[in-house]
């Protein structure tokens, strides 16, 4: 069975998707169509621009969306997928893949998102860090300590076995970072994001992605859609929803999700989307798949 993967921010790079533009008319079509919805020349920046301004969450998490989808539209070809997923931001890109939302419809909540996790972040400095090889339950157990304590730390992405990321307040992962060090991870490492994603510093944002969500149109999707808050099959429109909107507060489990595909018959994951992150990922997760670019 065949499982596609599409990634989040952090994948994007300068001159991403030039090469669907000039060489594919739908997704030339596709680029002018992002480009007017957003109100700016999105595709002018990700083809000529430069790492900063690549690197802003609200050019950031359009770009990847833009080229996860055309990309996957474009190659597809006789590809139909069995089961989808996408880390964070990727879940969108996975829901117009399966039919759930239409295009227009997923850019114009990613730019939403987008616009609204950049709010939550100048509201109150926070921000992540990951965490090497060591044991999820000792991390858990250690930001449920500082947590406790008054610095707000949670694990925000099971990336996979060994790669853990925490997300919260600057102080408390500067704290966590000391202390899971000593307990005996390889590295912990604070990563240059504008704030705590997937945490509760993000609520600000979740309300306002709530509205914007309930007042779109979901489709009975095609085919299943594993959730990063669920790590589960799921195809009804009123949950996918729920569970996108309680997302960007809550922790991304997607090696829980990629091991659910894979006991589900996933036996080939196709990642669409600038990089090879996701890839990586699954052949740590479940060696024995075959993961690879569409």
């Amino acid at each position: 069975m065949k499982a596609f993967v599409f990634p989040g921010q952090g994948a994007q790079f300068v001159g991403m998707g030039k090469e669907l533009y000039e060489q594919y008319p739908q997704a030339k079509l596709l680029f002018e169509q992002a480009n007017a919805i957003l109100g700016f020349d999105i595709a002018h920046i990700m083809f000529n621009g430069t790492d900063e301004e690549l690197k802003q969450t609200k050019v950031t998490q359009p770009a990847v969306f833009i080229h996860s989808v055309i990309n996957f539209l474009v190659h597809k070809g006789d590809h139909t997928p069995n089961m989808v997923a996408g880390h964070s931001l990727g879940e969108f890109s996975a829901l117009v893949a399966n039919g759930c939302l239409s295009f227009e419809d997923g850019l114009k909540l990613v730019q939403l998102r987008a616009n609204a996790m950049q709010k939550a972040c100048e509201m109150q400095p926070s921000t992540m860090a990951a965490i090497l090889n060591l044991d999820d339950k000792i991390i858990e157990d250690i930001c449920a300590t500082i947590s406790a304590s008054g610095n707000i730390i949670v694990p925000a992405n099971y990336n996979s076995p060994g790669q853990l990321v925490i997300s919260g307040s600057v102080e408390g992962i500067n704290i966590a970072c000391e202390k899971l060090k000593a307990a005996g991870a390889k590295r912990a490492l604070i990563l240059p994001v504008g704030g705590a994603f997937h945490s509760p510093f993000m609520e600000p944002a979740r309300v306002e992605l709530e509205a914007a969500i309930n007042a779109t149109t979901f489709n009975t999707p095609y085919c299943p859609v594993y959730q990063n808050v669920t790590a589960s099959a799921v195809s009804n429109p009123s949950l996918i929803k729920q569970n996108l909107i309680l997302q960007l507060t809550a922790s991304v489990k997607w090696s829980q999700a990629v091991n659910a595909m894979v006991a589900d018959g996933a036996t080939h994951f196709y990642e669409s989307g600038p990089g090879k992150v996701l890839q990586g990922l699954v052949k740590k997760i479940a060696p024995t798949v075959e993961a690879t670019s569409l």
